[in-house]
Order: structure tokens, then C-alpha cells, then sequence
């Protein structure tokens, strides 16, 4: 089974490839369809361009100078949800069409915040940065979600929906306010968020 072709109107080369690459199905589709490696290359070379470190610093409007109560915090990983594609690759892991990226930065007396969620298959893009005195912080957590992934079902067409869990990072405000962002790509981010919680806990003794 092909793509619909509504899906591709008005896309990009590399878009259409991205969108065939998640939906495309049926006996033929393993030809018609990019690797999982060229992908996640993709995926790589997109994130490198657009230098997102020094556009949070950017937003933020401090120099990292100013910032060095614990070492900056990179967190990041494939962002799940209605509003994106998704599928399990030929080697068992999920993948989908959006990425989270996020950046905290750490003052004497403030957390800065930067999350940039990437599409790959539009050009559009949502951004936002934050600040918050410690005290208004609750609590940095992380956890698992579960959620449905599609997995293309061979000569038949179409697609199962297999559960798999991802990892999650949040921070809970005072005003009931929550952020967060997929941790999935980050391999010590417990570590990371470990140095987060030891500070905020000093700040606030």
C-alpha cells in the first residue's frame, strides 16, 4: 500500500520520504522505504543544524558564564502523541515524526528552561523558554509511559498498534504548571536529573 497522496501535497523531498518512511506498507514497502539508520541519520544532521544551545542562550538572554551552579542539562528523545506519525522499525525500536530537545540552564538563584519540539515531516516547529526561582519549583521526576506504536503488518497492509514504554522528564511549578519533555535518546539521564534533584534540594534547606 502506498501513501495517500494528500499526505505528501505541498512536502518537501526529504518530507516525503519521512512520511513514506512511517506510513508506506504491504510486500513491496521494505524496497520503497528508507533504512532506519538513514533516518535516525537524518533525524541527527536536522538536530546538528540547528545549533539549539546557543539559541536557548539565545532566549534566555544570559551568557553561560552566568549559568554555572551545576553543568548545563541536555535532555531529548522522540516526542509521542495524535499529532505525529510513529512506527517500530525493522530492528524493534520506536521512532516517531516529532523530537523533544531541552536545555536547562542553572543561575544562583534560577532555572532557565528551553524545549524545542522538531518535526520532521512539516516545517513547523514549537518552541518555548522558561525561567523559575527555585523556590517556586516542586519537584524534578522522571518516569515511564506506555504508549501505542504503529507496526507495519507485511503483504497485508495497514499496521498493528504495539504498546512500548518511553521515558519521561517533568518539572512540576508551584502554580500547578507542569514541563516536560521524552528523555528516550538520553542514556544517563537519571545521573542528570540526580544532580538537578540535589540541587533544588539545597536551595530550598
Amino acid at each position: 500500500m502506498g501513501v495517500p497522496k494528500y499526505l505528501l501535497k505541498g512536502k518537501t523531498p526529504e518530507q516525503k520520504k519521512i512520511i513514506k518512511y512511517f506510513l508506506d506498507s504491504g510486500c513491496f514497502a521494505g524496497l520503497r522505504r528508507m533504512k532506519d539508520d538513514v533516518y535516525d541519520q537524518m533525524l541527527l544532521d536536522k538536530i546538528n543544524s540547528l545549533n539549539l544551545k546557543q539559541k536557548a542562550l539565545g532566549k534566555i538572554g544570559l551568557d553561560e558564564d552566568q549559568l554555572k551552579e551545576i553543568p548545563p542539562v541536555n535532555l531529548y528523545g522522540f516526542h509521542y502523541g495524535d499529532d505525529n506519525y510513529s512506527r517500530i522499525g525493522k530492528d524493534n525500536l520506536p521512532r516517531s515524526s516529532k523530537y523533544d530537545i531541552a536545555w536547562l540552564f542553572f543561575s544562583n538563584t534560577q532555572v532557565y528552561m528551553y524545549t524545542y519540539v522538531l518535526d520532521m515531516t512539516s516545517d513547523s516547529k514549537s518552541e518555548q523558554a522558561e525561567e523559575y526561582f527555585y523556590k517556586d519549583i516542586v519537584s524534578f521526576t522522571t518516569s515511564d509511559e506506555t504508549i501505542e506504536v504503529n507496526k507495519p503488518s507485511g503483504c497485508l497492509g495497514g499496521a498493528t498498534k504495539v504498546k512500548t514504554e518511553y521515558n519521561y522528564f517533568r518539572m512540576a511549578i508551584t502554580s500547578g504548571d507542569k514541563f516536560g519533555v521524552s528523555t528516550t535518546g538520553v542514556r544517563d539521564a537519571e545521573s542528570a536529573v540526580s544532580a538537578m534533584k540535589q540541587k533544588l534540594r539545597e536551595k530550598k534547606s
